[in-house]
C-alpha cells in the first residue's frame, strides 16, 4: 500500500500543469469525481467509496464561513394541525387523529447568499421545519422548488462553490455558475426554476411554496411502507417579484425577506401553507427510475397531493 501510494504521488507531482490529476490527499488519482458508488444501480452508497467520504469530510471542515450554504435566513414558531386523516399511511402519532396540534420551529433561509448580503438577490430558499412531537424531534428540510441540483451526494460540494465567489478572485463569477450547470445536465430544471420570479426572487418568504424534494417513506400499523414526497402549498399564493423590482429593494432594505416575515407574525397575520403529500406505494416504487430522484417530479396527475393538515406559523423569536 505504501509502495502505491509513492507511485499515486510521484504521478501526482509530475502531472502536466495545463492538465492536473485530481487526487486525494495522499495523492492517489480520482477515477470518478462525480458518481459514488453503491450496491447497484439504486443504492445504498457504499462506505468503501473512499473519494466520496474525504471530499464530504473536507467540505464540511471548511472555516470559510462565506461557504456555508444557508447563512443568511430568519425564524419562528408555529403549529401543525392535522385536518385530514392519513392513518392508513402513517402510525406516526402527530398524524394520529383529526385536530392533533403539534408545535414547530420554522427557519426560512437562502442557500447561497453570505451574511450581509441582500435578501432579495436571486437565489433559492431553504424552508426547514422541525416538529416537537411526542415520539421525539422530526427535521424536514424542504426548498422553495420541487427538484434539486444534483442526485449524487459526490457533486454536492461541487455544486455549492460553483455558486459561490470565484476562489480565486473573491468576486461572484457567472462562468463558473453555468460551466458547472452545463457540465451537470441533471440540475437544469433547477437552473431553469431558479431563473424564474416566482422562485429565484420570491416577493416574500410567506408568498412561496416548499417542497421535500427527496423522497420519504410511511409506515403504518400494519407494517406497510409507502413512498411520500411532501409539499407546504402557500395559502398566501405564490408571487414573486421582477428583476427591476429586486434590484430596487437592494439599495431600500436588504433585510426584506425577514422585515415582511417577522412584521406579519408581530401583526397578527400568521402566515399558513398548506401540509400534503404524494403517496406511491412501496413496489411500484422499485420499478419507476424516478422514484427516489431528487432531481424529478413525480406527475400529479398519477400521484395527486393529499391533504395533511395546515401549517401555521405565529410566535417570534425573542433571543434571534
Amino acid at each position: 500500500v505504501y509502495k502505491r501510494q509513492q507511485q499515486a504521488q510521484s504521478v501526482a507531482a509530475t502531472a502536466d500543469v495545463q492538465n492536473p490529476t485530481l487526487t486525494r490527499l495522499t495523492g492517489c488519482p480520482i477515477a470518478h469525481n462525480k458518481n459514488s458508488m453503491t450496491a447497484g444501480p439504486h443504492g445504498p452508497v457504499l462506505l468503501q467509496d473512499v473519494d466520496l467520504l474525504e471530499k464530504l469530510t473536507q467540505f464540511t471542515r471548511e472555516k470559510i464561513p462565506p461557504r456555508n450554504v444557508h447563512a443568511v435566513g430568519t425564524g419562528a414558531y408555529g403549529k401543525l394541525t392535522i385536518t385530514h386523516d392519513i392513518t392508513k399511511y402513517s402510525s406516526a402519532k402527530l398524524f394520529s387523529k383529526v385536530g392533533k396540534e403539534t408545535p414547530i420551529f420554522v427557519r426560512m433561509s437562502g442557500t447561497f447568499t453570505e451574511q450581509g448580503e441582500a435578501e432579495t438577490v436571486r437565489d433559492i430558499r431553504g424552508f426547514a421545519i422541525k416538529f416537537y412531537t411526542e415520539e421525539g424531534n422530526w427535521d424536514l428540510l424542504a426548498i422553495n422548488l420541487p427538484v434539486f441540483g444534483l442526485r449524487d451526494a459526490k457533486v454536492g460540494p461541487d455544486s455549492v462553490h460553483s455558486l459561490k465567489r470565484d476562489p480565486r478572485t473573491g468576486m461572484w463569477n457567472p462562468t463558473q455558475t453555468w460551466d458547472y450547470i452545463a457540465n451537470h445536465k441533471e440540475g437544469l430544471h433547477f437552473a431553469m426554476m431558479m431563473y424564474t420570479d416566482r422562485i429565484g426572487t420570491p416577493l416574500t418568504f410567506r408568498h412561496m411554496h416548499g417542497y421535500g424534494c427527496n423522497t420519504f417513506s410511511f409506515v403504518n400499523s400494519e407494517k406497510k411502507r409507502f413512498w411520500v414526497k411532501f409539499h407546504l402549498v402557500s395559502e398566501q399564493g405564490a408571487k414573486g417579484l421582477t428583476q427591476e423590482e429586486a434590484k430596487l429593494i437592494v439599495g431600500e432594505d436588504p433585510n426584506w425577506l425577514t422585515r415582511d416575515f417577522h412584521r406579519a407574525i408581530e401583526n397578527g397575520q400568521f402566515p399558513r401553507w398548506k401540509f400534503c403529500c404524494q403517496v406511491m406505494s412501496e413496489e411500484e416504487g422499485y420499478t419507476k427510475p424516478y422514484a427516489f430522484d431528487c432531481t424529478k417530479v413525480w406527475e400529479h396527475s398519477k400521484y395527486p397531493l393529499i391533504d395533511i393538515g395546515i401549517l401555521e406559523i405565529n410566535r417570534n423569536p425573542v433571543d434571534h
